[in-house]
């Protein structure tokens, strides 16, 4: 059951807004691209790393600094993210070289390695125990919903003001949720178990199965991020697709991926999270495929391509809740948030890989994107089935195993607050 629109709380929706606002932020860079890498004279290739350097150091950084600041109270520590991320947002107008560019995009995903984390521990700390799940799931629909609106509607504003007006937007949409925090967003006590710290967190990886399907998240994620990030210039090359039309395909493309989302929780449900990836994987191989054949006949009409986007985004969105269950089946309830924190890290180092493989296949030939992406998310469905196959039972951080039973319901227990990132 789902929060209904009645029982969302204003604070609740602030936290959602700060989790669209960071997550836009992210991928607004794929629907400006070209216009980026002509005005600061790099290659597309190379403007691309900029979503490869704010994925690696998210990933680096959010666990670091969720241990340096788990004293603090969380509001204050959403609070200071965002003006931080406001700010290097806003000053984006005034870059005149790439490298000066680079510096604030590092800049933006240290602040964000802070805000998504701090949002979601501010809104388990205040949701009514019997919420939490749902409230942190809802938390979580601002990183759909940046697919769906906020990276076009970035795309829009670029194609009409410039490249620069994009990131405006994405700190506009910062400083807003942090007006709103100031007003809405409750205190919360700091997370104060200190001394659990490093050890604590690190402790999952020593398990084979919980540190395979770390591997398998990284190389999925790497697969459709190298796809991902650079979009723009492979359906450029492949159906002649304009700026405009670019926006436009992007929220097909976001639609989908809230339909894959929501299919693939159920089918998590019903046939297990193995079973579910499984599927995703091979929708998602499926379509890159299909792509493939596309760009041999180059160039194409536009309704093939959308029909096309919409299959890969859905089988996209479709693998992050399967592998996110999968990992809770492997750790069970009393380790699940240590083991769902790596995870998100292993997501973006994921990203950072796909963000630079892309860069070097885009220089090459754009048509080998599609081609990559299968290979890798094939070779982590293989890495996957291993995982399950070599420890078919729940192993938890403290060494105890636990029985499929058990497994289930640890599983059944965590899915009520799983993501719906990937990417």
């Amino acid at each position: 059951m789902s929060v209904t629109v009645r029982q969302i709380p204003l604070w609740l929706c602030t936290l959602t807004l700060a989790a669209f606002a960071v997550q836009t932020d992210d991928f607004i860079i794929i629907g400006v691209l070209p216009d980026l890498s002509r005005d600061l004279h790099v290659s597309e290739g190379t403007a691309g790393q900029l979503v490869t350097v704010y994925s690696l150091v998210y990933a680096l950084a959010a666990p670091a600094l969720a241990l340096l600041l788990a004293r603090i109270d969380r509001k204050r520590v959403l609070c200071c993210a965002l003006v931080v991320f406001i700010a290097t947002n806003l000053v984006v107008p005034l870059v005149t070289s790439f490298p000066a560019l680079m510096g604030l995009r590092v800049s933006a995903a240290l602040a964000a390695a802070v805000v998504l984390p701090a949002a979601l521990a501010a809104a388990t700390a205040a949701a009514p125990p019997d919420r939490r799940g749902r409230y942190l799931a809802t938390v979580m629909t601002g990183l759909t919903g940046a697919v769906l609106i906020g990276v076009p509607t970035g795309t829009y504003i670029g194609d009409a003001v410039g490249w620069q007006a994009t990131f405006v937007f994405a700190g506009v949409l910062g400083a807003v949720a942090l007006l709103l925090s100031l007003v809405t967003v409750p205190r919360t006590p700091a997370a104060v178990e200190p001394a659990a710290g490093v050890r604590e967190v690190l402790r999952p990886v020593l398990n084979r199965a919980v540190l395979a399907v770390l591997l398998v998240t990284v190389v999925t994620v790497a697969g459709n991020l190298a796809f991902q990030t650079y979009l723009a210039p492979f359906l450029a090359d492949l159906a002649s697709v304009t700026r405009r039309q670019l926006a436009l395909l992007l929220v097909l493309s976001g639609a989908g991926g809230i339909l894959g989302t929501r299919l693939s929780g159920r089918f998590v449900d019903q046939y297990g999270s193995l079973r579910a990836l499984v599927t995703a994987g091979g929708l998602f191989c499926a379509g890159m495929a299909a792509f493939c054949a596309l760009w041999v006949s180059r160039p194409v009409p536009l309704v093939p391509v959308a029909a096309l986007l919409m299959w890969w985004s859905a089988a996209a969105w479709a693998v992050p809740p399967a592998i996110q269950a999968l990992m809770v089946d492997r750790v069970g309830p009393e380790s699940a948030t240590q083991a769902m924190a790596l995870q998100s890290s292993s997501a973006y180092v994921g990203a950072a890989v796909g963000g630079g493989l892309g860069g070097a296949l885009v220089a090459v030939d754009a048509g080998l994107l599609p081609a990559v992406a299968a290979i890798l998310v094939g070779l982590a469905l293989g890495g996957a089935w291993w995982a399950v196959r070599s420890a078919p039972t729940t192993v938890n951080i403290s060494g105890a195993s636990a029985g499929p039973g058990e497994a289930a319901g640890a599983a059944a227990g965590e899915r009520g607050a799983r993501t719906e990132r990937g990417h």
